[in-house]
């Protein structure tokens, strides 16, 4: 949905489906630990717990439907082309130098 929102004009085509699996009991069915974080105040325990564990990890975690994910690097762009998000954007705080090293 975020691809087709900002780079696409938002014309959307098959971005949600109302019926997702369990992601905990999918991970359980290939013996892996399946965590999930249903709000912002669990998130925090359930990715210090995925660091914790001695096992792969699928970790399902709620996120508003409309709500994007930055920083996102476009299909095909460099990586010091990355999209930092509109409160960037609207901060005039751009990629720097020193963060491009770090990408």
């Amino acid at each position: 949905r975020q691809w087709q929102e900002l780079l696409h004009g938002s014309r959307y085509s098959e971005t949600y489906s109302a019926a997702l699996p369990d992601f905990v009991k999918l991970a359980d069915s290939f013996h892996a630990t399946g965590m999930r974080a249903q709000s912002v105040d669990q998130l925090d325990d359930v990715i210090n717990a995925m660091l914790d564990c001695p096992t792969a990890v699928i970790a399902d975690i709620a996120v508003d439907q409309a709500e994007n994910c930055f920083p996102m690097i476009p299909s095909g762009a460099a990586h010091n082309e990355m999209l930092l998000g509109p409160e960037h954007e609207s901060s005039g705080v751009g990629v720097t130098d020193a963060g491009m090293a770090l990408v």
